[in-house]
């Protein structure tokens, strides 16, 4: 039972573990793409203003327009790829590979215990059935007891 409970702990601690891992690697994945969503915003302000004005002495105001949003999407797509693809790790690996090892050694446990606790519930479906590798050597040893020994045999 002990080492039921132990394989118990281990399992809310290696849930526990993932849980906090994908938590951080959830967040550090918002926190970049907040990152590149203002980045994106005040850096790309600035540089479309002075490149749509640069782009004025080459083409008209609708083709100058036209690349500088082509070019934003193309710098927020790279920017969101970048995101996407923040692994979280080993840890997770290692977490992942506990709890698979908790839950082994919990199923393995709860067999166990499910054969321990079916030969009591069949003692009680079954007494004589049960009670018949009992019955057998307890007989022997009363017929023996009850047997004279040789010596005081009149």
């Amino acid at each position: 039972m002990d080492r039921f409970i132990h394989n118990l702990r281990v399992l809310y601690r290696a849930e526990r573990a993932i849980a906090d891992i994908k938590l951080r690697n959830v967040l550090a994945q918002s926190g970049l793409n907040a990152a590149a969503v203002l980045l994106a915003l005040v850096g790309l302000l600035l540089f479309e203003v002075a490149a749509f004005f640069a782009l004025l002495e080459f083409w008209s105001t609708i083709t100058s327009a036209l690349a500088l949003g082509a070019a934003n999407f193309i710098l927020a797509g790279l920017l969101a790829l970048i995101a996407a693809r923040k692994a979280p790790g080993r840890e997770l690996e290692l977490a992942n590979e506990i709890e698979r090892s908790a839950m082994e050694a919990l199923q393995n446990d709860a067999r166990l215990m499910q054969q321990q606790f079916g030969f009591v519930g069949r003692s009680f479906k079954h007494p004589i059935e049960s009670a018949l590798p009992l019955i057998v050597p307890l007989a022997t040893m009363v017929i023996n007891a009850l047997k004279k020994p040789k010596g005081e045999a009149k």
